[in-house]
């Protein structure tokens, strides 16, 4: 085997650092360019869990492409909304004691029936989405009477 000396080491030291250095530079500026592939909306029903998990008046919030979606069990059944406020884009939450979709940022609220807004400055409904029970899994997907 042959021996490396000194300087060699040091040399071969600074090329590695210098490789490494460069990866984790460059590496974060081509994924910019080259971002992940996320559907604006899921092409395909995207699973919410069992119907066992979610027992009337609760609620869930799952990825739905981009976005989050409000899953909601209701004495009507399952509803699907976009959890993205009309108003400035805040994520909504279920407040189980007073029984409505409710915007934390601007103090906005919308009937869990319909998405349409009770009071608040949300000019619009929130978006429905579809939800279908195939074998005991809720399925949620985009368009329709949620």
């Amino acid at each position: 085997m042959k021996s490396i000396t000194r300087k060699g080491f040091l040399k071969l030291t600074k090329n590695v650092l210098t490789t490494l250095g460069l990866g984790a530079i460059l590496t974060p500026i081509i994924a910019y360019f080259y971002p992940a592939k996320l559907e604006e909306i899921p092409s395909e029903p995207v699973s919410a869990g069992q119907v066992d998990d979610l027992p009337i008046g609760k609620y869930k919030t799952i990825r739905f492409g981009r976005y989050p979606a409000i899953i909601l069990n209701t004495q009507t059944g399952f509803k699907a909304y976009s959890a993205v406020c009309t108003h400035f884009a805040c994520i909504t939450k279920w407040d189980e004691s007073i029984g409505k979709i409710v915007c934390p940022c601007h103090d906005g609220y919308f009937d869990p029936e319909d998405g349409s807004v009770i009071s608040g400055p949300p000019p619009t409904p929130l978006e429905k989405l579809s939800v279908e029970v195939r074998d005991n899994t809720i399925y949620v997907s985009a368009g329709g009477d949620a």
